[in-house]
């Protein structure tokens, strides 16, 4: 398959932060706007701040911006540690109270969405107002969604006959070292990388050697393997209908409707039975609408942090 090279985003560079001992990147642009919230942005499953850029060069110029890797993915450390909702819902809190220091809008991709939930249900006074843009967690009461899972189904090595054959043996066969060793392996190449992108973007231009790059880096870093392992055979946390009903914040959800990992409609429906205040938009778009199509993603989401402002943020 032909690379794709669109013309590629400058990285806005980084700092680092501390957290319980380790290394946590983060990326900050643009001036503190005394009657405006600042932004945080987290991405999803196996990205990074660097797949925020085009929104973060959208966004600065109205509000103090800032994104952050989430603990064992990107630049932050990989240590080993038990990965999921609760560690990057503490991670994510510390860092607003700590480095922004003012309560803060959260806006989340896919499992990056599930942890901002997780905050701004859990911990209210550091959250403004929280947007969501594809994002995974499982309802209580179906099947759960969450991003890892899905994206297990979508990179499994070739196997499908063997997989419906076995059904939980296989799953079983995936809990052994040698072979989580093996998938990882598999999973952190750039073609499987570009492949798997195939499946989730629309827009297959958006899809260029620089992003494959971004996401391939971080997965050659030391402990990457114990991360990956650790997201899929880590307890599910919290389920997202409890924290919708703890939720008190203004919510915006932004869907990319071709997404093939959720059924956007179907999962709209959920959070409006639970949420029923909420804004939502559809877009033309796959899995990560803030990468795919930021020219429609930035102003809603500036809209939508203007307009809550003049009632809700005193800052």
């Amino acid at each position: 398959m032909q690379a794709t090279t669109a013309p590629s985003t400058p990285p806005i560079p980084g700092k680092y932060w501390q957290w319980r001992g380790h290394n946590v990147y983060y990326v900050q642009a643009g001036e503190k706007q005394p009657q405006r919230p600042p932004l945080l942005l987290v991405h999803g499953f196996g990205a990074s701040t660097d797949h925020w850029r085009k929104n973060i060069t959208g966004l600065y110029p109205d509000f103090e911006v800032y994104a952050i890797d989430l603990l064992g993915f990107g630049r932050s450390a990989k240590p080993k540690l038990q990965y999921g909702g609760d560690l990057w819902r503490d991670q994510l809190n510390d860092f607003i109270s700590q480095v922004i220091g003012q309560k803060a809008v959260l806006a989340g991709n896919s499992l990056g969405g599930y942890a901002c939930l997780c905050v701004a249900a859990q911990f209210p006074d550091s959250v403004a107002g929280l947007a969501l843009l594809n994002s995974a967690g499982p309802f209580s009461q179906n099947q759960p969604t969450s991003e890892p899972e899905a994206l297990q189904a979508q990179i499994q090595p070739p196997q499908k006959p063997l997989q419906q054959l076995l059904g939980d043996a296989v799953k079983w066969i995936f809990q052994q070292p040698l072979a989580q060793f093996i998938l990882f392996q598999y999973v952190r190449q750039r073609w499987v990388i570009r492949q798997t992108l195939e499946k989730v973007y629309l827009d297959k231009s958006a899809i260029t050697d620089q992003l494959i790059e971004e996401i391939s880096r971080p997965a050659f870093d030391a402990g990457a393997l114990d991360v990956f392992v650790s997201v899929f055979s880590s307890p599910q946390g919290e389920k997202v209908d409890v924290l919708l009903k703890q939720l008190t914040c203004s919510l915006l959800l932004l869907w990319g409707e071709a997404d093939p990992w959720i059924n956007a409609r179907e999962r709209s429906q959920k959070f409006r039975q639970y949420y029923p205040q909420l804004t939502e938009y559809f877009l033309t778009a796959g899995h990560c609408p803030h990468d795919e199509a930021p020219d429609k993603v930035n102003p809603l989401l500036r809209d939508w942090v203007l307009s809550i402002t003049q009632s809700n943020y005193s800052g």
